[in-house]
């Protein structure tokens, strides 16, 4: 069973674990604004001498990302734990395709990506070496069948996916992420190279001690409890995100079942 922690708080924990992974989107801010408990959380966390990494699907390079919290309000020494599926990608990316062509998938603000090899992108998907997906077209940012379209001719090339999240909350909005282009690509018979939770690639290059008690805390069971339960970490499930919806129609042990997953712990929202 798992243990909700809304009246005991994040304290009655914090002496189990050495190291924190703690998801950005959905559990410190929501796309528009910071979550002030979890930012004091943040603070307690330090406080007590225990580290953490703010470890994210974003399909953006580190300093990008930190760009975006300092302008949100985050203080500097958060900021600089952060940790992308960008940054795991693009580390591949270097070290396997640089000299390759590339056709992008994704909104034009992800550009930061692959600015240190621009000149490889190709405008035309069928002369392009892979395909590098960081989420949707603008112009086509709710249509998923237009990627059915668009991919049914490229599923010999091979997909860098950078984002492995299906959705995301901005706001009140709910928005598709890179995963679901990557699903259309997967169920018509292409192949997929995923950069981020759940993956254990990207818990492996955020942090090198190993011998710590580690827990993971996310709203997504999908990434962020999946990738505990993958990594053999406990778990923190933030019930107030993603799957709020089908946690209050059907309870959370029926949820956790239903994605195959299970989470040592449950909070509506991260406070401490």
């Amino acid at each position: 069973m798992t243990e909700n922690l809304d009246n005991k708080g994040m304290k009655s924990i914090v002496n189990k674990y050495d190291f924190y992974f703690i998801d950005l989107w959905g559990v410190i801010h929501n796309g528009i604004k910071l979550h002030k408990k979890a930012i004091e959380t943040l603070t307690q966390i330090s406080e007590a001498k225990k580290d953490y990494t703010l470890l994210t699907n974003a399909p953006r390079p580190n300093n990008i990302v930190k760009i975006f919290l300092e302008k949100m309000g985050m203080a500097k020494n958060m900021r600089e734990k952060v940790y992308t599926s960008g940054e795991a990608a693009l580390s591949y990316l270097k070290k396997n395709h640089q000299k390759q062509s590339f056709y992008h998938i994704g909104p034009a603000r992800d550009f930061d990506l692959f600015l240190d090899f621009k000149n490889n992108k190709n405008q035309n998907i069928n002369k392009s070496d892979y395909l590098l997906c960081t989420g949707l077209h603008e112009q086509h940012d709710q249509d998923l069948n237009y990627y059915k379209e668009l991919l049914i001719n490229s599923v010999s090339k091979k997909m860098i996916c950078t984002n492995p999240d299906l959705v995301v909350d901005r706001g009140e909005k709910r928005e598709y992420c890179a995963g679901s282009v990557a699903k259309v690509f997967e169920n018509l018979g292409g192949k997929v190279v995923y950069f981020g939770k759940p993956y254990p690639e990207v818990y492996n290059e955020a942090m090198e001690d190993k011998k710590k008690k580690i827990i993971a805390i996310g709203d997504n069971l999908n990434t962020d409890i999946k990738g505990a339960n993958n990594m053999k970490y406990d778990s923190l499930l933030i019930t107030s995100g993603i799957h709020r919806d089908e946690i209050k129609k059907e309870g959370i042990e029926k949820v956790l079942k239903n994605y195959n997953v299970k989470a040592t712990f449950s909070q509506s929202e991260l406070k401490w």
